[in-house]
């Protein structure tokens, strides 16, 4: 075998890494790790580029398509991956049962996710900040019983709601799907 046949081999080879990194990409269901294999995939290709001679595209591939895409993408995954948990001061994270607050960490964790827990002074701030969306849900202790709190969850989007409701297990929680175009609750 001479020397230029071994390097067409290596080019097939490179190029049959795109097309597998590519559907590696789309099966992943952690964004965090798409994110990586994106960047496998950038290097693949810039690699490509410049054995095939074009090393210009392969250095502008390396920067733009991989580096700069990334850093937007992972910033853009991180600020979008949240769920906000508006709470009362008052009643605050230590208040509110570590156990409910565990389930639904669990929960959103799943589907790599965080829960933001927001402190707001009075009920009508809770409410307000839930209607202008600064916030997904709510989390209230309803009654004065101390014995055995309720807390009341509310959430604003359909998809979050379903989400909770099909795991969320504690008997000291009931959870209300508040529709935002006519803010209405529905159990």
């Amino acid at each position: 075998m001479s020397e230029s046949e071994s390097e067409i081999y290596i080019i097939y080879a490179i190029a049959a890494l795109l097309p597998l990194t590519a559907v590696f990409l789309v099966l992943q269901v952690n964004p965090y790790s798409a994110l990586v294999i994106r960047g496998i995939l950038g290097a693949i290709a810039a690699l490509l580029y410049a054995v095939l001679g074009a090393p210009d595209v392969a250095l502008t591939e390396a920067l733009v398509g991989t580096m700069l895409a990334i850093t937007l993408y992972a910033v853009a995954v991180r600020s979008s991956m949240v769920m906000r948990l508006g709470v009362l001061a008052k009643e605050g994270e230590e208040e509110i049962r570590e156990q409910l607050m565990g389930e639904l960490r669990t929960i959103v964790n799943k589907r790599h996710i965080r829960l933001e827990l927001l402190s707001y002074e009075e009920r009508e701030d809770l409410r307000a900040a839930l209607r202008e969306k600064d916030i997904h849900g709510t989390c209230v202790r309803e009654g004065e019983d101390n014995s055995k709190p309720v807390y009341c969850i509310a959430m604003r989007l359909q998809r979050l709601y379903k989400m909770v409701q099909a795991e969320l297990s504690s008997s000291e929680a009931i959870l209300t799907y508040v529709d935002g175009s006519n803010s209405q609750e529905k159990p």
